[in-house]
């Protein structure tokens, strides 16, 4: 049985709110806020869906990973209900709640107007905390209706928040990856977990793989787990395999779910918590990872995650709060020929990830590199056209890469815009980790969890690129070189 396809849209709202304090009066709100539904809308029933987005109150709130739920009720119970939970400039927790009834006497009104009530996350520490409150009304604006319209979404299930998990390695001579790399905003340490299940094209399938550290004032630190041997007739970190309460990867040293990161190795311990409010990014085209037509592929399930714990390396304690990264999959025939890969938080509300690759199957082996590059910013990815990185339109304006060390880059355009990507992975900054691939060869991976990247993005204005936007990342860029 097929499940009903969710539906996914963002809106946004605009408005004031009038708070309950000393300093009080009213102040704008904006509300920018991404939907995403579980399956079909019913709209003679009821569906709750998943809120996340950005919550704005002029001068006391700027909230870019807010999250919360929505009540989708519109005729089986006369409401649409928000409940938004967001972190103010004070450090406080606050919850917008929002309540609309449609009606058909007023239904432009009823609509688009939606009364709000701001109370403390926690009111029982509303007394000792003196957390605000308030009151508000927001408007759904008309003038926004083309580009709410345009923002629908229906993808299958296979592309929810859990699309890379229907990437498995169920036959032999097939591969599965389930990584996460991030940065400690407070302390500049960057971090790497692998996790691998390989199925040998002959001999026993086995769990493994390996954490890494990256210090700014130590060489990186790098520490195995397993191999744990894996039976064919047992339940596995197999998508299809395993109870789909329990997804990700599960050995007897580590575990890395979309919600958790746990294991231990001889110097290192770790028990993480992820949390991540933004949809999958398709590095690789969608049609690749879901009808199969490359030998590997790439996704970023959780591109804009977030990692609250602890790390032991030797028995010190390295705290994390919010540090930032991604969770990404990778599954196939194995590593490429040789590859290069980036994934940069260029700011706030920006991040980036680049695959340029060289496939190891003997007729495609001397072709050029084909680049795959996705920008995120504001919600919304670039080049539109997933395929246009890598083929271009037509063959022409494909982008362009080569993997090398200590430095690579890429470059090329697309709608209007050209981007040039240098990335520079310096020799004490970065480890290198032997591979073994299904079919027994080897390639070397030099990774880097405190690299250098520095970005350019053009627009084209008449006959001539004109600079759009330059991001310069010091030691928090995530990358890797592979060579054979």
């Amino acid at each position: 049985m097929k499940a009903r396809r969710g539906a996914r849209f963002a809106e946004t709202m605009t408005g004031t709110l009038r708070l309950d304090t000393a300093e009080g009066g009213s102040r704008p709100v904006r509300l920018d806020l991404r939907v995403v539904t579980p399956g079909a809308i019913r709209l003679c029933g009821s569906t709750t869906a998943a809120l996340t987005g950005r919550v704005r109150i002029g001068g006391w709130a700027d909230d870019l990973h807010a999250s919360g739920r929505i009540l989708i009720a519109p005729l089986s119970q006369g409401r649409i209900d928000y409940h938004v939970r967001f972190t103010a400039l004070d450090g406080h927790d606050y919850v917008l709640e929002g309540h609309k009834s449609p009606t058909w006497r007023s239904p432009r009104r009823s609509m688009t107007v939606l009364p709000i009530r701001l109370r403390p996350a926690q009111e029982e520490d509303d007394r000792e905390s003196r957390s605000a409150g308030g009151q508000g009304l927001l408007r759904f604006r008309l003038r926004t209706l083309p580009s709410f319209a345009a923002s629908w979404r229906f993808p299958r299930s296979a592309e929810s928040a859990e699309s890379a998990e229907t990437l498995t390695a169920a036959r032999r001579g097939r591969l599965n990856v389930w990584y996460s790399t991030f940065t400690d905003s407070n302390t500049g340490i960057g971090f790497w977990f692998h996790h691998e299940l390989v199925r040998p094209v002959s001999g026993t399938p086995y769990t493994h793989g390996w954490a890494a550290v990256y210090q700014p004032d130590r060489p990186p630190v790098i520490d195995r787990f397993g191999p744990h041997s894996l039976p064919e007739s047992a339940s596995s970190s197999l998508g299809g395999s395993i109870p789909a309460q329990r997804p990700g990867f599960h050995s007897p040293s580590a575990v890395a779910t979309a919600h958790q990161l746990r294991g231990a190795t001889e110097h290192l311990t770790w028990d993480l918590k992820v949390s991540a409010d933004c949809a999958p990014l398709h590095t690789f085209p969608r049609l690749a990872w879901k009808r199969r037509l490359l030998p590997a592929v790439h996704a970023v399930p959780q591109a804009q995650a977030r990692y609250t714990g602890s790390v032991r390396l030797d028995g010190k304690l390295l705290p994390l709060a919010d540090a930032r990264g991604a969770n990404a999959r990778i599954a196939g025939r194995g590593n490429a020929h040789h590859w290069a890969w980036l994934h940069a938080d260029l700011d706030d509300d920006t991040v980036l990830e680049v695959v340029t690759a060289v496939s190891g199957l003997p007729l495609l082996r001397h072709l050029p590199p084909l680049v795959f590059l996705r920008l995120r910013g504001a919600g919304r990815d670039w080049p539109r056209g997933d395929w246009r990185s890598s083929l271009g339109v037509m063959g022409v304006g494909r982008f362009r890469g080569r993997p090398q060390l200590p430095t690579w880059t890429v470059q090329g355009h697309a709608g209007g815009r050209r981007i040039t990507v240098r990335v520079h992975l310096p020799e004490g900054r970065r480890t290198a980790v032997a591979y073994t691939d299904p079919d027994g060869s080897r390639a070397v991976c030099h990774n880097s969890e405190r690299a250098d990247a520095h970005v350019r993005l053009e627009q084209r204005r008449g006959m001539r690129w004109q600079p759009e936007r330059t991001w310069d990342v010091r030691g928090t860029a995530h990358a890797e070189v592979g060579l054979r």
